[in-house]
């Protein structure tokens, strides 16, 4: 950099914090290498969210900690109960009644617990839920749970009653993990949990298994392939697991926790992130099929607003745009004599203050469920340092819902965006040149994604309606004793639901993106290449050569080829050439010799070479792409992932629907012809497994490894964190506003906030937007 050159206040190479996005890295990575030792411990004290992933759907096997103090913890909780039980007290749920009926008294202790399995094994369930396979019902959905949600039940349970408050023998524990061992997964009922004295209804079949009920059903052998489904009792004689006799209080330990709806909450939250990030990338990768303006992602504007969402979403969105070639405002300099817009829609402009709020909020969800994965959420709750038992509602779920309706109010804020993007791209009046529904060939008769347009807005609608709150639904239960109860299960599964919907729109928006890029290229490649030969017919037909005559009738000729895309090719050549008449007739540089019949001879030939010079480039570009060439760093990513990983095309037009009886036998270039939402359903499938995620993770994760340690020409230097350091570790942006390497915000008044502004420790756990430390 030159001495005389200042350099930028806020340099879009700049890295600013992103603690969203690296909590989600972290958690993904963690995924990966536990996947990869195969195998995880639990202590009651450092269950995550990739703990609970990796183990509930990846098969990771699960075992409890053999150490000293967790074994000790078990065995004088059990101590403690049993002697409370030698001196003839009585203790709730261990010798008197349940809920509203605890004014009851019993010394059948062992039969007091078969009672309460009996009241709560009480669910609906299918006889398609007891066979094995896929339904077989032609109008019944299931009436299970998946498998996945069941294991990390399971898990999650197992992680609080190890934790010593809950007076349960550590043979009892040790049956759930051979349970998972000889992959004995219960079958649960969907439906009947409030998640109020915990989940109730869910766990009791867990419970059900262990004891080997022979009329309780599990699945046997589905992580690696199509599960048996067979009665607890068989399942446990054919894996040589003896059946378990609930001790006092055994029963009530094992159900009276949230542990299902905290299961479903943490697998939901873990998608959850990861969508959140890839409508960064989408919305990057749209901004290019629109060729925008993406100045509204500068770091200035989020720096003297500085929200922590709102910053790290324009960083991650520059981070995606690097390099690209076909948006201006931030590598590129913008048109400061711009005509039509002057500024993008809000679809795109306010994406960084529309996301903010809600990557604050998944922060801060993640925390929660962090909290409650490691927390004992039963009744009554055993002190062994004091030797006392006591009678409280730790089994309320209220902060799983509270963090899964901010979750799903997130997912349905993120769907609202992408749809709009996604609408903006296809309509014509809105897309910057784009023809008609993303059309590649004629739009009179090739619709392409307009029914993609209706099924986004379809899946937007059921997403905004499943946004809304459970929490207002709750009804007095069980006599008017569970008269607030938290639905904790309900809002997780209505997550799930959400996270569905999102991931449709997910993919019909990456299908749009991919489609709008590759038009935009195409069109964009085209002028180049058709340029040099109608500087050549102007020469020869008027002995044009002004350079700015040529300059001022090719911007013409850009801006009719660009408001021409509703037209057939024919018609939109037809309408080109026109403008030749337009500008040699108002030209004085031009006007003076003008020769009518010539005049119309050379617009016929300018037609027919736009024509020809179109067709064939389209026919070109059809078989050999260039779009990779004009896109970001990150739009890279997702182009290629659907382009070359997953082998969806580029949407020709109207030549690619399959017909009966083809010629062709319907293939195109030895790939087969098929359905708009055939190609999308594959995208969606790539969506759901995590293949997208790992492809965008991956490039971002390298990303933050090669700016990690780099210094610019201002002797700035940019921290494992992403900050900016001038010496001290402090970076001031000049407007009294201060990032540390925590992304911590310090005003003027002196007021901290650690991005999410919020600190848990009664649980020894602290969150400080970079991860959840204990």
């Amino acid at each position: 950099m030159s001495d005389s050159v200042q350099p930028l206040a806020y340099d879009v190479h700049e890295a600013w914090a992103t603690p969203h996005l690296k909590k989600v890295i972290n958690t993904w990575s963690s995924v990966n290498s536990i996947i990869k030792s195969g195998s995880v411990s639990v202590d009651g004290e450092s269950l995550d969210v990739a703990t609970v992933v990796a183990a509930s759907r990846y098969g990771a096997k699960l075992s409890i900690k053999e150490d000293p103090k967790t074994l000790s913890r078990l065995g004088d909780s059990v101590k403690v109960l049993h002697d409370y039980l030698d001196k003839g007290y009585y203790l709730y749920g261990v010798n008197t009644g349940f809920g509203a009926s605890a004014d009851t008294r019993t010394k059948d202790l062992l039969g007091l617990q078969r009672g309460l399995m009996q009241l709560v094994q009480s669910a609906i369930l299918t006889p398609e839920d007891k066979t094995d396979g896929a339904s077989h019902n032609e109008y019944l959905g299931s009436h299970s749970m998946p498998s996945a949600w069941v294991r990390a039940t399971m898990l999650i349970r197992l992680n609080a009653n190890i934790r010593g408050h809950s007076g349960i023998n550590t043979n009892t524990l040790t049956t759930i993990t051979q349970l998972l061992e000889h992959d004995i997964v219960p079958v649960i009922p969907l439906r009947g949990s409030l998640s109020a004295s915990g989940d109730l209804m869910p766990l009791a079949y867990i419970a059900g298994a262990i004891q080997g009920n022979p009329d309780i059903y599990v699945r046997v052998g589905g992580a690696t392939g199509s599960p048996v489904v067979m009665t607890a009792e068989r399942a446990l004689r054919e894996a040589k697991i003896e059946p378990i006799v609930l001790g006092p209080k055994e029963g009530l330990s094992l159900i009276n926790g949230s542990a299902a709806a905290t299961a479903v909450a943490t697998l939901g939250l873990y998608e959850a992130h990861q969508l959140a990030v890839a409508s960064q990338a989408l919305t990057a990768l749209g901004s290019e099929a629109l060729h925008g303006n993406a100045e509204w992602a500068h770091p200035f504007i989020a720096a003297v607003r500085p929200h922590q969402g709102q910053i790290e979403a324009a960083q991650n969105i520059r981070t995606f745009l690097r390099g690209s070639r076909l948006v201006v405002g931030l590598e590129q300099s913008k048109d400061r004599f711009k005509s039509g817009m002057a500024q993008e829609r809000y679809a795109w402009r306010s994406v960084p203050q529309w996301l903010a709020p809600h990557l604050e909020d998944l922060v801060l969800s993640d925390s929660q469920l962090t909290v409650e994965l490691n927390s004992t959420s039963d009744n009554p709750v055993i002190n062994v340092e004091d030797k006392d038992v006591h009678c409280g509602a730790n089994f309320q779920a209220a902060s799983v819902t509270a963090a899964t309706e901010k979750v799903r109010l997130s997912l349905q804020s993120i769907g609202k965006m992408l749809f709009s993007q996604v609408s903006e791209m296809i309509n014509h009046d809105l897309s910057n040149g784009l023809p008609p529904n993303l059309a590649a060939d004629d739009p009179s008769v090739s619709f392409c994604l307009k029914g993609l347009d209706c099924n986004t807005a379809a899946y937007t609608s059921e997403l905004g309606f499943l946004a809304n709150p459970v929490s207002n639904h709750v009804q007095s239960a069980e006599m008017h004793n569970q008269s607030i109860n938290s639905l904790g299960l309900l809002s997780a599964r209505q997550t799930f639901a959400a996270i569905e919907c999102l991931s449709m729109i997910v993919a019909n928006a990456l299908y749009t993106a991919c489609q709008g890029v590759d038009i935009r290229t195409l069109h964009r490649t085209f002028l180049n290449k058709l340029r040099k030969p109608v500087e050549e017919l102007l020469a020869s037909s008027f002995q044009i050569e002004d350079a700015k005559l040529i300059s001022r009738f090719w911007t013409r000729f850009e801006e009719t080829w660009y408001k021409g895309a509703p037209l057939d090719a024919e018609e939109r050549a037809d309408k080109v050439s026109d403008v030749l008449s337009a500008v040699i007739v108002t030209s004085s540089e031009a006007s003076s010799d003008i020769n009518v019949t010539q005049l119309s001879k050379t617009r016929k030939a300018l037609r027919d070479l736009v024509l020809n010079t179109y067709v064939q480039h389209r026919e070109a570009f059809f078989k050999n792409p260039s779009t990779l060439e004009y896109l970001g760093n990150g739009t890279k990513v997702l182009y290629r992932f659907v382009r070359e990983k997953l082998q969806v095309p580029l949407h020709r037009g109207l030549i690619e629907h399959p017909v009966a009886g083809a010629k062709d036998n319907n293939m195109i270039d030895g790939r087969p012809k098929k359905t708009i939402g055939s190609w999308v359903s594959i995208i969606y499938e790539a969506v759901r497994n995590g293949e997208l995620y790992s492809e965008i993770l991956e490039f971002l994760q390298d990303e933050d490894s090669s700016n990690r340690v780099h210094r610019n020409g201002n002797g700035k230097y940019t921290n494992g964190n992403g900050v900016h350091s001038n010496g001290n570790g402090v970076h001031s942006n000049g407007n009294g506003v201060h990032y540390n390497g925590n992304g911590v915000h310090v005003h003027g008044n002196g007021v901290n906030s650690n991005g999410n502004g919020v600190n848990s420790n009664g649980n020894g756990v602290n969150s400080n937007g970079n991860g959840v430390h204990t």
